[in-house]
């Protein structure tokens, strides 16, 4: 089964090989310049500090639709310890085991491939299986600080979530633009709430993974005319889920992150940011989420801190 024409039409109109050179492997991670960084500092206003990270736990939202991808697993590999012997200072130190991706988490560029390829026309084989991504892993990645939008799609189409068949839309992303009163630009690093967390919130993993509203296919173009640096949202599959177009199975993804080379991010609780830019009525802020640099790896947890 081979992608549909309409989806190779939308990857040429978004398609940035080349665009930072053959050697690339950091994509639109590139428009975050020091420049971006200065102006995103400077929306601070209060210093409040807003987690967006869900808890690293064992009944976390992977339900097993993923195959591999478990919840993390916690165990002690020793408690209070005298390691110098009796009377010394003791330890106590933990191992976790887990899916790279399995919580609020960065997706690399290598994480998804199509027709043979990764991003920048790599091979897809440049992924092995004792070394990972031997190009474009998420340890490439510069450091993800820069300006960062809510846009709050929900809330800008008069709901607190949207149901789970909603594609969002460009048209849906400019209402949320428009409830902002800001305008996406260069550089920045896209929140999109959808409201879909408050399913997993609620002790609800089956109904929070299918179906689930999340981005269109038509999205990648807007993000492309914006120059934005990445894009996360509060879903499990980032996109629409089952997918809007038949048989076009992470469409988004690979629109996103091999024809343009975009960060994405999934499991995002962007619920106490909303509550927090719908009182302030500032949705810009300075969004820290560094990537852990796991070496060949993916895709990557973050513990992502917005600042207003």
């Amino acid at each position: 089964m081979s992608l549909p024409a309409e989806f190779h039409e939308i990857a040429k109109r978004v398609n940035n090989w080349g665009r930072w050179g053959a050697d690339d492997e950091i994509g639109t991670l590139n428009l975050i310049t020091d420049e971006v960084v200065r102006e995103a500092a400077a929306t601070v206003r209060s210093g409040r500090r807003v987690p967006l990270a869900l808890p690293l736990k064992q009944d976390g939202v992977q339900s097993g639709m993923i195959p591999g991808r478990v919840n993390p697993l916690h165990a002690m590999v020793q408690i209070n310890q005298e390691l110098f012997g009796p009377g010394t200072v003791a330890c106590s130190d933990d191992i976790v085991t887990m899916g790279l991706q399995a919580a609020t988490h960065w997706d690399a560029l290598t994480h998804v491939s199509h027709s043979g390829r990764i991003y920048n026309g790599r091979p897809a084989t440049a992924v092995t299986p004792h070394g990972g991504a031997e190009f474009g892993g998420i340890d490439k990645a510069r450091p993800v600080v820069s300006r960062g939008v809510l846009l709050d799609v929900a809330r800008a189409l008069g709901r607190d979530r949207l149901d789970g068949g909603h594609a969002v839309t460009p048209e849906d992303l400019e209402a949320a633009e428009d409830l902002a009163g800001t305008r996406v630009r260069a550089g920045d690093v896209v929140l999109v709430r959808t409201g879909q967390i408050q399913v997993y919130l609620a002790g609800d993993r089956e109904g929070y993974a299918y179906p689930s509203p999340g981005l269109s296919v038509r999205t990648p173009e807007w993000f492309h005319a914006r120059d934005v640096a990445a894009v996360a949202d509060d879903t499990l599959t980032f996109e629409i889920f089952p997918p809007e177009i038949e048989d076009l199975w992470l469409g988004v993804h690979a629109l996103d992150l091999v024809e343009m080379g975009m960060l994405q991010g999934q499991n995002w609780n962007l619920e106490e940011l909303s509550t927090a830019c719908g009182e302030t009525g500032r949705y810009a802020f300075l969004l820290s989420a560094m990537p852990e640099p796991f070496v060949g790896a993916t895709g990557t947890p973050v513990a992502p801190v917005a600042v207003l």
